[in-house]
């Protein structure tokens, strides 16, 4: 159990931070730029919340957990199994979630543009912070090991937040489609 009694420590007065093994890096490493980003996806996905309710909102709730669980594995360096680490299972249960949301919604005839709804509005900005994320992590994989599942989980989930905001635009109904050259 997590048990945090002191929030000021001082420790990264100097521009460092430690990871969960204990080293310490600057708080400009790669590795803490991707689980900071994963933590402002977590704070997205909780203004999100303030939009849903029912089955939607228990999704978005074990996103955030899972978002938990994908910032202790990227804390951590490595890929051992001895810490907590993100699994291929909550990727799966995103595809599940994500193809029952889907099959209400019709095909698109064209790219839509964020908003409709300030809950979809609200889904698109997660999605963009995801894709961030996973474009952080794909950084940090091309120079330390990192866990295959953190980035298949991190893909998925920007499929996920895209048509969890058409569900929250009717099924697609008030989604709001991009006119190319409309605007010239």
């Amino acid at each position: 159990m997590v048990r945090l009694d002191v929030i000021t420590t001082r420790g990264g007065d100097a521009g460092e931070t430690s990871l969960g093994d204990g080293a310490r890096v600057r708080k400009d490493a790669l590795r803490v730029e991707a689980y900071g980003t994963v933590d402002e996806l977590n704070a997205c996905l909780g203004l999100l919340r303030l939009h849903l309710s029912g089955e939607a909102d228990a999704m978005a709730a074990r996103v955030q957990n899972d978002l938990f669980d994908l910032g202790a594995d990227l804390c951590v360096p490595g890929t051992g199994e001895d810490r907590l680490r993100v699994s291929d299972a909550q990727s799966l249960r995103l595809e599940r979630e994500l193809e029952a949301m889907n099959a209400r919604i019709p095909p698109l005839r064209s790219f839509v543009l964020p908003g409709g709804s300030p809950g979809a509005a609200h889904a698109h900005l997660a999605r963009t912070v995801a894709r961030r994320a996973e474009r952080l992590l794909v950084a940090l994989a091309a120079e330390e090991a990192v866990n295959p599942a953190a980035l298949r989980y991190l893909n998925r989930l920007s499929d996920h937040l895209f048509v969890l905001g058409r569900h929250l635009n009717d099924d697609g109904a008030r989604d709001v489609a991009w006119v190319p050259g409309a605007a010239r």
